[in-house]
Order: C-alpha cells, then structure tokens, then sequence
C-alpha cells in the first residue's frame, strides 16, 4: 500500500515525502511542476507528472497504484497573487480538489491529510490562535483553503472520507541533509528574502512597518520548520489509519518571533551586517499571528523538534548558500 503526496515536488511537500521515505513507507509523487521542481522529488518515490484538474490523470494513477492515503499539497498559495487573480485561485484551489475528490470516491480511496493554512482565521481575535476560533479569511487564498476544508467536510457526510486539515503558519528552513529547501519564484517569504542580502542577491531587506503594537513596533509570526510540518502530516496520516475522526490542526511553535528578531538572527547566522530599511506597511497584515498547537501535541502526539528561530535560520542558510538560484542549474 502506498501513500500518494500531491505536490510533492513543492517546498512542504518534497520535505514530508522524504520524511515519509525515511520512515519506510511506499511513497508514490504527483506534481504538475509548475511551482514544483523535479529535482527536489526523493529518487525512490515513484513520480508522475500530471494536474490535479485533470481526471483522467487521476483515474489511471488510482487504477495503477494501490493508494490507501493521500496528502494533499496541491495548490496555488500566494497572498498577494490570490486577491488580483482570484479565479486562477478557485481554479486550481477549488476545482483540483472537487476533482481530486471524485476520483478518490469512484476508487474507494477514504482518508487524506489536507494543507490548509492559518489564512483561514483573517485577523484573529485572540492570541494565541485555537482551532475553534472564527474563521474569516481576509484574503481569496485563504477563503478557497476554508472553501476546501468544507468541501472534504461535506464528501465525508456523503461518501464517508476522513479527513484531516493541518492549518499552519510561516513554513520555513530546509532538510538537514541540504538536498532539498525553499525555493519560490517570486519568493514571499521573509526568511528566504533576508538571507538574499548575505547571498549578493539584494542590497537590503524591507521591513513592512515598524509602528505595530509589538513589543519592537514589527509584525510578529509563528515560524515553523518544513520538517516539523512534514512529521505533523505523517501523524495526520496515521492518526486517521488508526481510525482517527475528521479533524482540525493548527501547526505552529505557540512562540512569535518579530521581524526585527529574525533579521537580527540571522545577522548572526551569516555574519553579515544585512542592512533593512523600514517601508510603509502593506494592507492586510495582521500585527501577530501565533498558533496554540496544544490539540496537536495531544491528539497527534506531534513534537517540534526543530523550533529554536537559529536552528531555523541556519538549516535555510545552509541550504541557500550551496542554491542561490535554487533548483536552477
């Protein structure tokens, strides 16, 4: 029996099929490659390019493969992007996943592990932020990964799928052995973007905002290692093959780190001097999003293991140095 990762050539993904492959199990790997890169799908996992859109694609690869859980990455995930070009964000997001599901019904395949995201919650009410919290997304990503959740909720009352949603906060660093890490084009995300200065790849690093109520006047966030997320989706997995029921899991390190912080770190990671410069800031940004990710300690039984900010921040320089450009030759 084998365990099918959707978008396991991306960033999570490739990261949780390498844990998944160290832990033994059968992995097979679909990606239609267009954030995804080759390069970064474990060489013993089987791999089949194809799109989560398309049927057929699906339908032969369930008739070939005796899949018996799915983990499911497959989808477009920038903020920024999602709210000038929703459609492509109900396309890909919202019609994979319908798609992706009819063909899990028609094989008897019942149990998938979904990444969903802490966007679900818009700005939130309280911190630190509970699994039962209101979900009001303020972004079109955020609503298509809650539109999702409902969709699995709803395939499960009629056609008896068990789920598990993993809603997580700022993914970051990179796999031990430096093979593989993050790599987006265009990158977002602020680790990868500071450590672009000490790589010769931009002058200084922007700083959106410095007057938010913090303790340093900067946004603070929930940084979470890719590998810590991948060993929370395979206790996802098992918990709902040992007969666990749907359920909803925030990931994070239940500590915030400020952007000021992270900077500084990696000031001292890199010894180099990065310098930032404080811009306005950008619309929609909450001032601190920190997860509570006590259900999952106690449910799953999940332990970060990789959660002090300079073990974060060293993995991805670690990892950047040796890619500057990533995956590109």
């Amino acid at each position: 029996m084998s365990i099918l990762v959707l978008g396991g050539a991306g960033y999570i993904g490739s990261h949780t099929v390498y844990e998944l492959i160290e832990a033994g199990r059968d992995v097979v790997v679909a990606d239609n490659l267009l954030t995804g890169f080759k390069e970064a799908v474990h060489p013993k996992a089987r791999f089949y390019q194809l799109d989560i859109r398309d049927r057929g694609a699906l339908d032969t690869l369930f008739q070939a493969e005796d899949i018996e859980g799915v983990i499911h990455f497959a989808a477009s995930s920038q903020v920024g992007e999602s709210m000038f070009n929703p459609l492509k964000y109900y396309d890909n997001n919202l019609h994979g996943t319908m798609v992706l599901l009819q063909s899990m019904v028609a094989h008897g395949v019942d149990k998938i592990v979904f990444s969903s995201t802490a966007a679900t919650y818009g700005e939130p009410e309280s911190v630190p932020i509970l699994e039962t919290d209101r979900t009001q997304p303020t972004s079109c990503y955020g609503e298509t990964k809650l539109s999702m959740e409902h969709m699995m909720s709803w395939v499960s009352k009629a056609h008896g799928l068990r789920y598990v949603a993993l809603r997580y906060f700022n993914a970051c660093g990179a796999h031990a052995s430096g093979k593989i890490g993050e790599a987006h084009n265009p990158e977002t995300h602020l680790i990868p973007l500071i450590l672009q200065v000490p790589n010769g790849q931009r002058e200084k690093i922007s700083i959106f905002g410095d007057d938010y109520p913090t303790p340093d006047g900067t946004c603070i966030r929930d940084y979470i290692h890719v590998t810590d997320l991948a060993q929370a989706h395979i206790l996802a997995l098992d918990y709902l093959m040992n007969g666990g029921e749907n359920n909803v899991f925030n990931l994070g390190n239940g500590v915030g780190f400020s952007v000021n912080e992270v900077i500084e770190v990696a000031r001292a990671v890199t010894g180099h001097p990065i310098p930032a410069e404080v811009t306005p800031r950008r619309a929609g940004d909450p001032a601190q999003l920190i997860a509570s990710s006590e259900k999952a300690k106690t449910v799953l039984g999940w332990k970060p293991q990789y959660d002090d900010l300079n073990t974060i921040v060293s993995s991805a320089w670690n990892w950047h140095k040796a890619h500057p450009h990533g995956y590109e030759k």
